[in-house]
């Protein structure tokens, strides 16, 4: 019988030497960008209790998380399959102030099955979160910060999708739709399944100038003109829709002034995570890839079962996305030095790390060399002193 003791479950990748040094450095990349806007990290546990893992999230995460049972409690316990949440728990609990309150996170998470971002089931999750502040201006900050996390990961050119949850929720009321029917109409929006809409409008016999504005949904995207067709399509949408609009507006405005070479997209058909946010989405996307490379969007009053109910918008993405999507990937650069222990060269050896340079010291008596150790320097004796060439 074959050994496939070494097969590792689908979904479930190891990282090898030179994947995981572009991993590492891009963390530390990121997470020191976040801490010059002010982001705090925090690293909440891997595991814990299901209730507060799975606390507003829907029933999405429900199904990506992996579940057991506590051996010391013989509670329900969850691995967690997205930080959001935890983020959220720790913000409400532990760090209760009235200004705005910005956190960022890093850590590995598991899911059940592979997620919308890529078809691993053990992304390395990194994001950001912003807690305190309902004003256009911490989603447009959220959204740069999303944006300059694809730039230092050497992403270039990506467009943004923007919608809001707002605008299909508002139709969904005025139309008194039940949930049942907003769940099926919400089902065959994300498929864009015109014919399937014009059914489902036409058996729940809605009058005319909702099912319109509810059908329109689907046509409703593409650049920024989407957003006066908008105004158009939906003028006898209820309050709560021209107050979502208007907020949309707002943000691309906002956007563009920061970022005016941005490329953005919007889709007001696409409620990503819409049991879960209450206002603007947003996703990454790249030419040439189909799935989203970071997405976000606002969620507030998470925090409020947790005894802190205040506004919140934020983004995540995976490292493993981000190192597959950039354009380079730059290779090790390392110097090679001769086995021994000639104290002169050691010392210069400490110095050169002390720089930052990758110094790798023979072993007596090893096979290969320098070129096979990945290196394109070398230390030599050179008229008595030690240096590279």
């Amino acid at each position: 019988m074959k050994d496939e003791r070494w097969l590792l479950p689908e979904g479930i990748e190891e990282v090898l030497p030179r994947e995981a040094r572009v991993l590492e450095a891009l963390r530390r990349k990121l997470l020191d960008s976040y801490d010059s806007w002010g982001y705090e990290l925090v690293m909440p546990p891997f595991i814990e209790y299901l209730e507060s893992l799975l606390t507003g999230t829907g029933n999405d995460l429900d199904l990506q998380t992996f579940k057991l049972t506590d051996q010391l409690s013989g509670r329900m316990m969850g691995i967690r399959a997205d930080m959001t949440p935890q983020v959220s728990r720790i913000a409400a609990r532990h760090l209760q102030q009235a200004a705005p309150l910005r956190l960022c996170y890093m850590g590995s998470v598991i899911k059940t099955r592979p997620d919308s971002f890529a078809n691993s089931r053990s992304p390395l999750q990194i994001g950001a979160e912003l807690y305190g502040h309902s004003g256009v201006e911490s989603d447009v900050e959220i959204l740069c910060l999303m944006t300059e996390t694809l730039h230092q990961a050497g992403i270039g050119d990506p467009y943004i999708d923007l919608g809001h949850v707002g605008i299909y929720r508002g139709l969904a009321e005025q139309a008194g739709l039940n949930v049942e029917q907003e769940s099926r109409l919400f089902d065959a929006l994300q498929r864009k399944a015109r014919t399937e809409i014009e059914a489902c409008l036409h058996d729940w016999k809605l009058n005319d100038e909702i099912a319109a504005m509810l059908l329109a949904l689907v046509d409703l995207n593409g650049g920024e003109e989407t957003l006066r067709q908008a105004n158009i399509k939906l003028k006898a949408a209820a309050g709560p829709v021209q107050t979502a609009l208007k907020n949309l507006v707002a943000i691309a405005e906002e956007l563009r002034r920061r970022q005016p070479d941005l490329n953005l997209h919007f889709d007001l058909a696409e409620l990503r995570g819409y049991h879960y946010h209450t206002g603007v989405v947003f996703a990454a996307y790249v030419a040439g890839r189909g799935l989203a490379i970071a997405q976000g969007g606002r969620y507030d009053d998470i925090g409020e079962v947790f005894g802190c109910a205040r506004p919140a918008t934020g983004f995540s993405t995976d490292l493993k996305v981000l190192i597959e999507t950039a354009e380079t990937i730059p290779a090790p650069r390392a110097i090679f030095a001769p086995a021994g222990s000639d104290p002169a060269m050691l010392k210069y050896i400490g110095e050169l790390r002390q720089q930052g340079e990758r110094v790798i010291q023979a072993l007596p008596g090893q096979q290969g060399d320098a070129a096979a150790m990945n290196c394109e320097r070398e230390i030599v004796n050179q008229g008595g002193s030690w240096t590279v060439v």
